[in-house]
């Protein structure tokens, strides 16, 4: 399996970084964009790694987050899965900052073929789309930022990722983690029937040195994941206890992964 990194918060040598994700995955005879970033820079960091979007079979979006899908207005024409909440209005808590996605339904339907699943979706026998993520522990998901059109709050409950096997063993592949990456690692254990976990990469959604950050370094420690990619919404104080432990890398745009 290979992944290729086209959007991140930090920039290798020669090419281009912003604040969102960008995957482009190559697997089982698949090959899956994953995320697009903010802006157009997916595909200006695609190039220079000599990878044609064009050649893409399925595009996955995370969530409706505009640093995850504001890049949907330079493709079309693409297999589109992506849980139903996707393309709902959402804003920042106490301000009026509007954080969906800018493209509307109708924008997205007439690009591209659209198919909605809350549900867990196997794009092959081996890659999973996990759909809705079943929120059961008590330290992820207990608060949230963002509130929808109506005021209510939002827990961005159509936050996904992507389970591969390879091996016998687990590749998990998230956005941002909304909905807790202990959480998506469980769910993607209990729905594969596989407990051996090869690695984890992507946004952690996680800032402090807190409990919450704690446990989540006990979970991946008790379930022995053999590598940690943490990546943009994993913030420096989060990172660091992570490097303490896992002695983790850190996951730049242009950057190539072979699991």
């Amino acid at each position: 399996m290979k992944l290729s990194v086209l959007t991140e918060n930090t920039a290798s040598p020669y090419f281009l970084a912003e604040h969102g994700l960008s995957y482009f995955i190559e697997y089982d005879n698949k090959k899956i964009l994953f995320d697009t970033g903010a802006s157009d820079i997916f595909l200006r960091n695609a190039d220079k790694l000599n990878i044609n979007i064009n050649d893409t079979d399925l595009l996955v979006l995370s969530h409706g987050h505009w640093d995850h899908g504001n890049g949907l207005k330079y493709i079309k024409n693409k297999p589109l899965l992506c849980h139903p909440e996707v393309f709902m209005k959402r804003y920042r808590k106490g301000t009026d900052e509007y954080i969906g996605i800018n493209s509307t339904y109708d924008e997205i339907k007439g690009k591209f073929d659209l198919k909605f699943s809350k549900k867990p979706f196997y794009i092959t026998e081996n890659i999973v789309f996990l759909g809705e993520i079943p929120r059961l522990n008590d330290f992820e998901a207990q608060t949230t930022s963002f509130i929808d059109d109506d005021g209510k709050d939002d827990f961005v409950i159509d936050d996904t990722a992507l389970a591969l096997i390879k091996n016998e063993e687990l590749i998990i592949v998230s956005a941002c983690s909304h909905s807790g990456i202990c959480n998506i690692t469980e769910y993607a254990k209990k729905l594969t029937g596989i407990n051996k976990i090869k690695a984890v990469i992507g946004g952690f959604h996680l800032k402090k040195q807190d409990n919450q950050t704690k446990k989540t370094i006990d979970y991946f420690k008790k379930n022995k994941v053999q590598r940690l990619l943490p990546s943009h919404c994993t913030q420096l104080p989060a990172l660091a206890l992570f490097y303490n432990e896992f002695k983790i890398e850190h996951v730049k745009s242009g950057m190539t992964f072979n699991f």
